[in-house]
């Protein structure tokens, strides 16, 4: 009932906006963007008694915080005050212009975080409107243009942007940025452009007022005719549309005119008031001024069109131009109609009419168009002030007050008929202005009448009211005045970077005849926040301009305000305060306000239950007692609901109060029997739950207000509404819900309250079983662990679900076995959303037992009628509702097994877990599974693999264990892997085997594997950097036994997610010709150079694992897909087995082909090779078929390979070798040092035997490659590796004699280079010949020359064993024994 500052739309990316208009905050805009947040919004406390006076006196006193505030922040903030903005008055354009350059908005609905619908703007375009050099916006206008259709609904057709330059320019655009239309009228910049549009009169004595729109420029007005303009502009926008030059359509000529104005020193904004005709008097006085005292007088009063401008010298001039003198019409419509076509520069005498040569369109681009000289315009009169500049006005609605800002921090009032400022504010330095026009609502008026109000009669035309709204930015405050000297009506705070928007028109386009149907919703004035980024309106009621003292309705919004300060007050003196409550309700007049009381009274946390239902009784009793016509009917039945739902709060809290003898815990025989289960069945759901209740140890959230069984009356009050004789709950959220049912049921749960009384008394007052079962459920499964605790809770669950199931309505009369009930089902669905599944199962086997009871109960009677005494056995009554119980009771404990299952964790020994596998699992519920598809529970459980990281060897443990005694050894296995501690491990396998038997197929190994396979390279692909996710995932893979989903599950990995990261490491490698650095690894890869080895290993690994699935596959057959029969209704996405099973064959010789190309880039990675370039391997046929569909039939290199291929090949291979053995060699000193690990993982596969294979496939002499190997061995001294690596040599001929120089160069290094004495006595005694072959050998290509010499006697044998006795060199080799002996 006050006024309200509502945000009706909030800005998407206002950021980027600043950032595109100011270019220069873009720097220290991250800091600046939070600005100085003020007081959002919402009325400040005591507007009323603030003392204004400080602020009149000097309205710009600088407080010490704002001068504290950076500079940048403040310009950071401020920004939006260097802008040109302007919005449609319909909302749905917004632009925001600086300079040369523009953003236009459109609002968007959108869902903001809460789940609402918002709307928002977001940027529909941006770009630069200047066409000239040096120009910039100076004014611009958003104009809504009227839909022609009659089968209009009221929104404007489009909206067209109007732009004035500072080269004297105005041009209009479309939405989208299309310039439609150009117009030069003066060559001195655009001051303003103000747009007037047709509203119907509200009296015959107003005149029609025509639509125009008014330019103003520093000594012209230029006032264009709406009617042209509309024709104009649509037919222009027609011509856009349409992009083709044939269809030429001329646009009617724009009518206008152009004043100049005289007598005045500056101008700096203008209004057009529009036509006015004088009194007979005023034509007098007018004339006697004018042209004196014998001035002849017409018979009727000249029509006149009125403009105020204001300024300096006069601060406030008034014109007066003769309607009927001559409208020139527009010479040059220099029109620009773009298009995707063609972009063509129209104008007004040829350019409509066809189209022109080139050579006249350029020269008529270069002249400017001709400007029409003004008629001159005298000012009339003015407000003479000579040391106040005006500096913007603003008129009224009704277009009879202005408001005026200056340069003195004042707002004045003027009346623009008579020419005389009425009013005057203080204080409001570079205040923003702008008007809000109320209507009276007749409905309003009708019941003021009725509730002896001093309003005349109720009938004639509504009232309007007018207030004028002032945004001082200085103070961050938002103010609304009523007019003409009424008070102030509202202040809001707002902060001091806000810009207050008045457009002061609505749709152009309309007349007295198509504006009658018309009820656009028009903001008329909106308040933009570019801090928090949100658009405001204001919201006035009318009857705050009804200043009158007698005004009954002030007087009750004065009640209204004394009652909330009472309610506020910091002491209550309860005894005081009710009969004070009482005295302020009964004085409230009107029945809306009366209400409006009522509710913050109820509202009220502090004043207990006793005194609300008295005042609301009170309240009740005397509008009874009023006579018959005065009760408002509305509020009498509203006061009766709020009294009935007080008295209920009164009476479920008196139940709850009386505590009741606790019962005995029952048996478990006792709750077997009440459940129907048989002992084993009993036991075993015993086991379940306990497992349940011991892995569950998830944290839940507790609020410390949230008491069960306690509810404050406001939120009880809140949450229900009374309909006549039923009680309904309100939409609520579920913490919400569950209150009000805890409310009600949880110490009924307990025992501690009666069940019986509790269901009587809420059915009583309206509530249907229905929604007492829905709360009831809410707090059984909300409240789970409560509830497992005590077997107590089931019994009473029992005794509620009987009571309310046998009450009328729950369960339906006409009810037979073979149909399903409502009402049962109603339960079901409870259970099957539910994520709490202990509560769920329990609750599932008390609706099948209770069902049960009553079926067999119906059954008994149909039986008993026709069986009169007959002895019989027991039995059980068979009926559709408990077949579905079975069904649900099946789901509910495979649910519970696998919840479980989730649960469960593993110790860890690793020290640093990635965060993304310590963020616990989601909950289930039988409806996730259900709607999950088919691969739902396989998946769930491959995300708890890989959040326990949990070795592949255990799933099949799990799978496998039948007997106990293979536990120990499963400990002993996984702890020499060092994964997972023994603890906990055994339990971990019960869970796992119990979840295998209950999903026999879904959780098959095969399934797991594949799911487990691709959960981990999903992640990996999140996070490239943990390596070992691959790595796991490879393992899964191998695992798979079947070939078919083995096959499809490698290829789908390859194609989603290895093929593009791999071709991206290929041609970087191939870019840098070595092992990339780090740096360039996570620039063009994204992950570390570690993790990129690791990666290229992995993609070698599952090539090699597609090719062996592809060749396993032709002998073994496709796997069958079951479903579990309690699963079988499960719906949703295709599973992963099914799709893998889907993928085509692999085309064999293609993966090879690649297969050896991730080999080598592995190589180059593994062992840091320089100066290599992976594709040079490889020829142009090769090159091509890499990174392509490996299912497709590629063209592969085939036939005989170059030669100078062939010997990069070999170089690169000899490379690899030369690096591997010196990894070995490295890996041999540094044993037991910290970097061994690194150096050891040469082990993880068998390089040599890869190399001679990757030979092979390359097309090298495989045995040259063997004998580079062995030759490296010994030149790095690994002797014992060189010899067993002598036994894969084919030709050892020509390894002896390349072995034979190695020997000669470790014994010309013992004997020539360390020179001791006893080396070269032995020297002298060597045959000449040798010594003259040992001078020549060179040791310092030797890599090790540490070597003891008994080693290198075992060498000569080997190669006096492999030299043929008709080689050349035999004989040095014989004689070297005899050296080598003499040595030893």
């Amino acid at each position: 009932m006050a006024c309200a500052l509502v945000p009706f739309c909030s800005f998407q990316d206002l950021e980027s906006a600043r950032d595109f208009l100011c270019s220069h905050l873009r720097q220290g805009g991250a800091g600046a963007t939070g600005g100085v947040k003020e007081s959002s919004c919402g009325k400040a406390a005591n507007w009323e008694d603030d003392d204004w006076g400080a602020w009149e006196e000097g309205g710009d006193v600088q407080e010490p915080e704002e001068e504290e505030e950076s500079a940048s922040k403040i310009q950071a903030s401020s920004w939006l005050q260097d802008c040109v903005v302007s919005l449609s008055p319909t909302n749905d354009l917004m632009v925001i212009a600086r300079e040369q350059k523009a953003v236009f908005f459109v609002p968007k609905w959108k869902h903001s975080e809460k789940g609402k619908e918002e709307m928002q703007y977001a940027v529909g375009w941006s770009g630069s409107l200047n066409v000239e050099e040096g120009e910039c916006v100076s004014s611009t206008l958003c104009i809504p243009l009227a839909s022609q259709k009659r089968s209009s609904t009221g929104r404007p057709d489009w909206t067209c942007i109007v732009v004035g330059f500072t080269s004297g320019y105005v041009r209009f655009y479309t939405e989208n940025g299309v310039l439609l239309l150009a117009q030069l009228l003066n060559e001195d910049p655009v001051l303003q452009l103000k747009c007037r549009t047709y509203d119907i009169p509200r009296h015959p004595g107003v005149t029609e007022q025509n639509e125009e729109m008014s330019i103003l420029y520093p000594s012209a007005v230029v006032t264009i005719d709406g009617f042209s303009l509309f024709q104009s502009l649509r037919a222009c926008r027609n011509q856009v549309a349409r992009a083709s030059g044939n269809e030429n359509v001329q646009p009617p000529p724009l009518t206008y005119k152009k004043w100049g104005l005289q007598d005045v020193d500056t101008i700096v904004d203008h209004v057009s008031i529009g036509i006015m005709t004088l009194s007979p008097f005023d034509q007098m006085k007018t004339a006697s001024n004018i042209g004196g005292y014998h001035a002849a007088i017409k018979n009727s009063p000249p029509a006149m069109s009125q403009y105020i401008t204001v300024g300096s010298n006069p601060f406030a001039g008034f014109f007066y131009a003769l309607e009927g003198s001559s409208q020139p019409l527009l010479s040059h419509v220099a029109l620009a109609v773009a298009s995707k076509l063609t972009s063509a520069l129209f104008n007004a005498a040829s350019g409509w009419l066809g189209w022109k040569h080139k050579q006249e369109e350029e020269s008529i681009q270069k002249q400017k168009p001709k400007v029409e000289p003004a008629t001159p315009l005298a000012v009339r009169f003015g407000i003479p002030d000579s040391r106040r500049h005006g500096e913007r006005i603003c008129l009224s609605p009704c277009n009879s007050l202005a408001a005026v800002t200056d340069d003195f921090g004042r707002v004045l009032l003027l009346d623009v008929a008579r020419g005389l400022a009425i009013r005057m504010w203080k204080g409001y330095r570079d205040a923003q202005v702008g008007w809000i026009q109320i209507v009276e609502d007749l409905h309003e008026r009708e019941s003021e009448k009725m509730d002896f109000s001093p309003v005349g009669s109720s009938q004639g035309p509504s009232r309007v009211a007018q207030f004028l709204v002032i945004y001082a930015p200085r103070r961050g405050i938002l103010e609304v005045w009523s007019t003409q000297q009424g008070p102030r009506v509202g202040a809001f705070n707002v902060g001091k970077h806000c810009r207050l928007l008045y457009p002061g028109y609505k749709i152009m386009g309309l007349n007295s005849i198509t504006s009658k149907g018309w009820q656009p919703q028009t903001y008329q004035i909106c308040l933009v926040d570019p801090v928090s980024g949100t658009v405001k309106t204001v919201h006035v009621p009318f009857h705050l301009a009804l200043s009158d003292k007698k005004s009954e309705r002030a007087k009750d919004m004065h009640l209204v305000k004394k009652l909330a300060a009472l309610l506020k007050a910091k002491t209550l003196n309860l005894d005081v305060i009710e009969a004070e409550v009482k005295e302020l309700i009964l004085d409230i007049k009107y029945p809306a306000t009366k209400k409006q009381a009522l509710e913050s009274i109820l509202a009220n946390v502090r004043l207990p239950l006793s005194s609300l239902t008295t005042i609301t009784q009170t309240l009740m009793d005397t509008l009874r007692n009023q006579e018959g016509e005065c009760v408002d009917e509305g509020l009498l039945l509203f006061c009766a609901n709020k009294l009935k739902l007080l008295q209920l709060h009164e009476s479920v809290n008196k139940i709850n109060c009386v505590s009741m003898p606790l019962e005995m815990v029952p048996s478990d025989n006792d709750l077997a029997k009440l459940l129907r289960l048989d002992e084993k069945a009993f036991t075993r759901l015993q086991m379940l739950l306990e497992n349940y209740k011991v892995q569950d140890t998830q944290l839940s959230v507790h609020f410390a207000e949230d008491k069960d069984g306690v509810l404050p009356v406001k939120t009880f009050l809140e949450h229900l509404e009374c309909e006549k004789d039923t009680v309904d709950v309100k939409k609520l959220e579920e913490r919400e819900y569950v209150a009000l049912g805890s409310f009600f049921f949880w110490k009924c749960l307990h025992g501690k309250s009666s069940t019986e009384e509790m269901c009587h008394i809420l059915v009583s007052a309206g509530f249907s079983p229905q929604q007492l079962l829905s709360l009831l459920l809410s707090v059984w499964l909300s409240k789970e662990k409560d509830i497992l605790h005590g077997t107590q809770t089931i019994c009473c669950l029992h005794a509620a679900l009987s009571l309310l199931s046998k009450m009328t309505t729950a369960v339906d009369e006409s009810w037979d076995s073979q149909s399903v009930s409502p009402w049962w089902q109603q339960m079901r669905t409870a259970c099957v959303q539910s994520e709490n599944n202990g509560a769920a199962l329990l609750s599932a086997h008390v609706g099948h037992s209770v069902t049960a009871q009553i079926t067999d109960s119906i059954a008994e009677k149909k039986f008993s009628q026709i069986t009169l005494g007959a002895d019989t056995d027991p039995w059980e009554a068979l009926s559709l509702d408990t077949e579905y119980w079975k069904l649900l009771l099946k789901q509910l404990e495979d649910c519970l097994i696998l919840q479980t299952l989730l649960h469960s964790k593993v110790s860890k020994k690793r020290s640093q877990v990635p965060s993304v596998q310590t963020e616990p699992l989601g909950k289930l519920s039988v409806k996730k599974l259900l709607q999950g598809g088919k691969g739902g529970i396989a998946d769930s459980v491959a995300k708890w693999v890989f959040k326990q990281d949990l070795s592949p060897l255990l799933l099949r443990l799990g799978w496998k264990k039948e007997s106990e005694e293979e536990l120990p050894e499963t400990g002993s296995i996984l702890v020499v892997e060092g994964e997972e501690d023994q603890a906990g491990l055994e339990s971990i396998l019960e869970l796992l085997h119990l979840a295998y038997q209950q999903f026999p197929c879904s959780l098959e190994l095969d399934v797991l594997h594949a799911h487990c396979c691709w959960e981990y390279v999903v992640q990996w692909n999140k996070y490239p950097e943990e390596a070992h996710f691959l790595t796991r995932s490879i393992d899964h893979l191998r695992c798979i036994d079947n070939a078919h989903v083995q096959h499809g599950i490698a290829l789908m990995m390859w194609n989603t997610f290895i093929v593009k990261r791999l071709s991206a490491a290929t041609y970087l490698m191939d870019k840098v010709g070595k092992a990339p650095k780090d740096r360039l690894c996570r620039r063009d890869v994204g992950m570390s150079d570690s993790a990129m080895t690791s990666f290229l290993g992995c993609c070698s690994d599952l090539l090699q694992t597609l090719m062996e699935a592809d060749i396993r596959s032709d002998e073994m057959q496709l796997p069958v897909l079951d479903t579990e029969d309690a699963w079988a209704s499960v719906e949703g996405q295709i599973s992963l087995v099914e799709l893998a099973l889907e993928q085509k064959h692999i085309h064999y010789p293609l993966v090879e082909h690649q297969s050896v190309l991730c080999t080598v880039l592995y190589g180059i990675m593994k062992f840091s090779l320089k100066s290599v370039k992976p594709l040079s391997l490889f020829d142009s046929k090769g090159k091509n078929a890499f990174f392509k569909d490996l299912t497709s039939i590629q063209l592969l290199p085939s036939g005989e390979v170059d030669p100078a291929l062939l010997s990069l090949r070999h170089q690169f291979l000899t490379k690899l070798l030369t690096a591997l053995v010196q990894a070995q060699s490295s890996s041999r000193k540094n044993k037991g040092s910290p970097e061994e690990a690194v150096i050891l993982s040469v082990k993880d596969r068998d390089w040599p035997a890869l190399t001679v294979d990757l030979a092979q496939r390359l097309q090298v002499n495989e045995d040259a490659i063997r004998r580079h190997y062995v030759c490296e061995l010994y030149n790095y001294g690994l002797d014992h590796l060189g010899e067993e690596a002598i036994l894969q040599v084919h030709d050892k001929e020509v390894l002896a004699s390349q072995l034979l120089v190695l020997t000669g160069q470790r014994l010309a290094y013992a004997l020539l280079h360390t020179q001791t004495k006893e080396g070269m006595e032995l020297l002298a005694r060597l045959p000449p010949t040798l010594c003259t072959w040992l001078k020549a050998m060179d040791p310092q290509d030797l890599q090790n020359v540490e070597v003891p010499i008994a080693t290198t006697a075992k060498l000569v044998d080997k190669v006096i064993e492999h030299l043929p006795e008709n080689h050349g060199q035999y004989s040095v080799a014989l004689n070297l024994i005899e050296a080598v002996e003499a040595m030893s």
